[in-house]
């Protein structure tokens, strides 16, 4: 069973169907089940992204091919969730700046464990992931355009994200 499928029914188990999961419980279930990952807050990355662009680290997307293609943080690179190998991961130095995100930042949670295991030292999880930098009002994009859309991932998970920015697919405009 997949890591998410796991988290998504310990949350129903926990807190019902009906209500869904809060930030406060997701971010407690990252942290209890991830505690040796390290978090970077929106704030603190999109200050640096603004900042000091060409010392950003290297962004990965930690989400489905369906998610991506509805938007992504700037110069994001698509990793298949559930894996700690690729061609492109194969490349990364060790020592290399890498934030990691998904929808709500338990699948990129994931990822950053599998890599600080195979020794990657400077690898942090975005707190709140894609769902909460969005909400928070900060870019995401397409084809290199800036859009204001972003997948939910499903009903349950979506109710953290922002109702106007809901997309299963990408928009025509």
């Amino acid at each position: 069973m997949q890591a998410h499928t796991l988290f998504l029914i310990m949350m129903v188990a926990v807190f019902g169907c009906s209500q869904g999961p809060s930030w406060t419980s997701v971010k407690e279930m990252v942290r209890q089940d991830f505690p040796e990952v390290e978090h970077v807050s929106a704030d603190e990355l999109s200050q640096q992204m603004a900042t000091e662009p060409e010392n950003a680290p290297i962004l990965l997307d930690v989400r489905e091919e369906a998610e991506y293609a509805v938007s992504h943080l700037p110069r994001a690179v698509r990793v298949q969730p559930g894996t700690d190998t690729s061609a492109f991961l194969d490349t990364l130095a060790h020592d290399a700046a890498i934030v990691a995100y998904c929808s709500v930042g338990y699948r990129s949670a994931e990822l950053v464990n599998k890599l600080r295991e195979r020794g990657f030292t400077n690898i942090r999880n975005l707190e709140g992931s894609i769902f909460g930098w969005a909400n928070g009002g900060r870019s995401v994009e397409r084809d290199g355009r800036s859009v204001e859309e972003v997948h939910p991932f499903d009903e349950q998970w979506g109710k953290l994200l922002r109702k106007d920015l809901h997309a299963y697919e990408p928009s025509s405009n």
